[in-house]
């Protein structure tokens, strides 16, 4: 029922998944005249919900008067019950990011030695793939063991999703130098240089935010308000693109013509940048899978949304990410172990 569009979207990317994907399932949840198209498709099932979070709705409305709602309802899917079993492996919304953080982390609540979960997504990049970026908008402010959790989690990932076990991480910084930055982020690089010294991460050093382009290492790590302005930033630039090379290539018959033979470079190229190819950010860090797509996203983009959602699960991301922290904690001292959860859940609360 989220995004901008609704199932107007969502119900076709859900068909051509399902038909793409002959082992899987799915489970739809939303009013149900919005789901009626949906009703006997095979592998299929229609869960009813009377609410609907809408994109302008507050954190306090989502948790507490809207518990009847297709987002809170799709992330109960996933919580695993009394028998340790739960319907679903990962749940997909387009809906309202601060309410589905807010939601899945309060019907989830955080794996043992997470304090904050964290928003991942693959940015376009020189290296195939992409770069993985954490975090992007989840947690403003962040000390050095979240950054060194992010680390770990967004390792998980890549290795899960991408077939890459030993992937290599990089700290967002305004330098290379060990000596730059803030001291929460040089103490950052102390916990990954140590975390990297025995066997947990493959830390490759301090990245700059050109890198994240470059491809410079599988990952990066950061604040979500860092992250979140370059991954605005990385959708602006390339909207820009698209719509100077349209406007260049229709002002007059020399540029339709130059146009003509440019044209598989200007579609690859485009491809390259593409956010669309990239959708489904991962919400890391709960005792669940779930999966973030971008509120405008077409049928093309939330299909990607849920094959990431797919091969995360498939892949046993949620047991890796678990297993790589209690390797994480058991080799950290014990000072550098504790977060700061009661201010993040208080933070929540507000």
């Amino acid at each position: 029922m989220g995004g901008d569009h609704g199932p107007s979207v969502t119900l076709p990317a859900c068909r051509a998944f399902l038909a793409a994907h002959r082992e899987a399932e799915l489970i739809l949840v939303g009013r149900a005249e919005a789901l009626a198209a949906a009703a006997g498709w095979e592998r299929c099932t229609i869960v009813v919900a009377s609410e609907v979070v809408e994109m302008d709705d507050s954190v306090e409305v989502a948790l507490r008067r809207k518990k009847d709602s297709s987002l809170r309802i799709a992330v109960s899917q996933v919580k695993a019950g009394a028998d340790g079993v739960s319907a679903a492996q990962a749940c997909v919304s387009a809906g309202n990011t601060g309410a589905l953080m807010a939601v899945a982390r309060y019907v989830l609540k955080t794996l043992e030695g997470i304090d904050r979960p964290a928003i991942a997504a693959v940015m376009p990049s020189e290296r195939p793939g992409g770069t993985t970026v954490l975090d992007l908008g989840a947690n403003i402010d962040c000390t050095a063991a979240h950054l060194l959790q992010f680390a770990v989690m967004g390792s998980a990932l890549v290795s899960a999703v991408e077939g890459k076990e030993n992937p290599t991480v990089g700290l967002l910084n305004i330098g290379e130098e060990a000596i730059k930055g803030s001291e929460t982020i040089k103490q950052a690089g102390e916990l990954l240089r140590a975390a990297a010294a025995s066997g947990l991460i493959n830390f490759h050093g301090n990245v700059e935010g050109n890198d994240i382009f470059k491809g410079t290492t599988d990952i990066v790590v950061c604040d979500g308000f860092v992250g979140n302005v370059a991954l605005k930033t990385a959708e602006g630039l390339a909207a820009m693109l698209s719509k100077f090379v349209r406007q260049e290539f229709t002002r007059n018959i020399f540029t339709k013509l130059a146009a003509v033979v440019a044209l598989p470079v200007l579609r690859h190229l485009q491809t390259r940048v593409d956010h669309r190819r990239m959708n489904g950010a991962a919400l890391l860090g709960l005792r669940g899978l779930v999966f973030k797509s971008h509120g405008s996203a077409d049928a093309f983009a939330f299909e990607q949304a849920l094959n990431r959602a797919y091969d995360a699960a498939r892949n046993g991301l949620l047991d890796r990410v678990h297993d790589r922290i209690l390797e994480t904690l058991a080799a950290m001292p014990a000072g550098e172990k504790a977060g700061d959860s009661t201010a993040s859940d208080a933070a929540l609360s507000a």
